[in-house]
C-alpha cells in the first residue's frame, strides 16, 4: 500500500518510523523494544475494513487488534496514543510508548513531505504538517521531555528515501517547528512581545523543554529594575563588538586595564561567572540571569568613564575582549540586546 509517491509503501513508512521511535526511546531512556514494536504495528488497521468505513478509528482499532492479537499493554497503548494531539487543544499522549511513537510519526512525515519539497505555503497545508510540528511542540513541552530535537530531526531526515534532498533540510524543519514553537507561547500569553522569543530564539535551542525554560527566565528577567539598563547595555555592546570591525584580545589583559571602572567591571564579571555558569549547566537560568542583574552598576559606570575605541590597540582590543566576556555570560542564556524594555 503506498504511503505517499517518493516514500514508499506504509511498511516502508512503519520500519523509517521504528528506527526513529527507537533512536527517541534511546534518548530518553524508555523502553526501545516496546516503541519499535508498536511502530511496526502502528499502521496495520489502516487496511482494515472498519477503519476505511470510519477513519476518525485509526489507531482505537489498532489498540484493539493488538490486544486480542496478545501484544503487551504498553505496546496496545502506544498504538491508541500515536496520533494524539488531534487537533489544538486535544489531549496528548499518557504513556511513555504513546508520547515516543507521536513524536516518531511526526517528525517521520514533517522530514518525508520537507524531503519532496511540498512544505506548506500560504494556508495550504494537504499534509497537516503546521499540526504535526504543534503536536511535537505540545507533547515535548507540556510532557516535559528533555530531548535534543535537532538530533532527532536530522536523524528522520537521514531516513528519507528521497534521492538529491535539499542542503540544509534538517535546519528548515527545525526552523518549521520552532514558527510553531513561538504560535504556542503567543496562543498561550497573547501579552508575550516577539522580541522577548526572539531574545531566546537567537540561541536556537537544542531541546524545546530548554527553549521553555529559558523564556521563563527572561520573562523573570524583565520584571527587575535592572532590565532595561543591562538590555541596553547588551544592546550598545553588540554594536560596539560589530561596528569595530576587529577582533578583540584572545584574552583579557588585566595589567592593561587604565581606569579604575574597567578594573571593577572585571572583577565583577570573574565573580559573576564562577557563579552562574553552574547555574546554566543546571539549566537555572531564572537563578543565573538574576545574578547577572548584579552587573548593573559596574558595566554602567564603565560606559560612563571608559572610551572602548581608544587609539591605543592593545587597550582598545583588551578593552572589546572585556566587553565581549560580558556579552557572552548573558548569551549563554539569550540574546537579552533583543528584549524590548519600553
Amino acid at each position: 500500500v503506498v504511503y505517499q509517491q517518493g516514500l514508499g509503501t506504509l511498511g516502508d513508512k512503519a520500519r523509517r518510523v521504528a528506527a526513529i521511535a527507537a533512536n527517541i526511546a534511546s534518548a530518553l531512556g524508555r523502553d526501545v523494544a516496546a516503541v519499535t514494536r508498536a511502530a511496526a504495528l502502528a499502521k496495520c488497521d489502516l487496511v482494515t475494513g472498519i477503519v476505511g468505513e470510519f477513519p476518525e478509528l485509526q489507531g482505537t482499532m489498532g489498540a484493539y487488534y493488538a490486544a486480542a492479537d496478545g501484544e503487551a499493554g504498553d505496546v496496545a497503548t502506544a498504538i491508541r496514543e500515536q496520533y494524539l494531539p488531534r487537533y489544538a487543544g486535544d489531549a496528548l499522549p499518557a504513556s511513555a510508548g504513546g508520547q515516543v511513537l507521536a513524536l516518531a510519526d511526526r517528525l517521520d512525515t514533517l522530514a518525508g513531505v520537507f524531503a519532496l519539497g511540498k512544505r506548506p505555503s500560504g494556508n495550504r497545508d494537504p499534509f497537516g504538517l503546521r499540526r504535526a510540528a504543534l503536536g511535537i511542540v505540545r507533547i515535548l513541552i507540556e510532557g516535559e521531555l528533555e530531548l535534543n530535537l535537532k538530533s532527532a530531526i536530522e536523524h528522520a531526515v537521514s531516513l528519507q528515501p528521497v534521492d538529491d534532498k535539499a542542503a540544509g533540510l534538517d535546519a528548515d524543519v527545525y526552523h518549521f517547528v520552532s514558527e510553531r514553537l513561538r504560535r504556542f507561547f503567543q496562543d498561550r500569553d497573547p501579552g508575550l512581545a516577539t522580541e522577548t522569543l526572539d531574545a531566546v530564539m537567537a540561541r536556537q535551542p537544542e531541546s524545546l523543554l530548554d527553549f521553555a525554560h529559558r523564556l521563563a527566565a527572561v520573562q523573570d528577567f524583565l520584571g527587575l529594575d535592572e532590565a532595561e539598563s543591562l538590555a541596553a547595555a547588551n544592546k550598545r555592546i553588540a554594536n560596539i563588538l560589530k561596528k569595530s570591525g576587529e577582533k578583540s584580545a584572545a584574552s583579557i589583559d588585566a595589567s592593561l586595564f587604565e581606569e579604575t571602572a574597567e578594573r571593577e567591571l572585571y572583577a565583577a564579571l570573574e565573580r559573576a561567572g564562577n557563579m552562574v555558569r553552574p547555574m546554566i549547566a543546571e539549566h537555572d537560568y531564572t537563578e543565573a540571569l538574576r545574578s547577572l542583574a548584579d552587573l548593573r552598576v559596574p558595566v554602567d559606570r564603565f560606559f560612563d568613564d571608559v572610551m572602548v575605541m581608544t587609539d591605543d590597540d592593545a587597550v582598545r582590543r583588551n578593552r572589546l575582549a572585556l566587553l565581549g566576556e560580558l556579552r557572552t555570560l548573558f548569551l549563554d542564556i539569550a540574546d537579552v540586546s533583543r528584549l524590548s524594555t519600553a
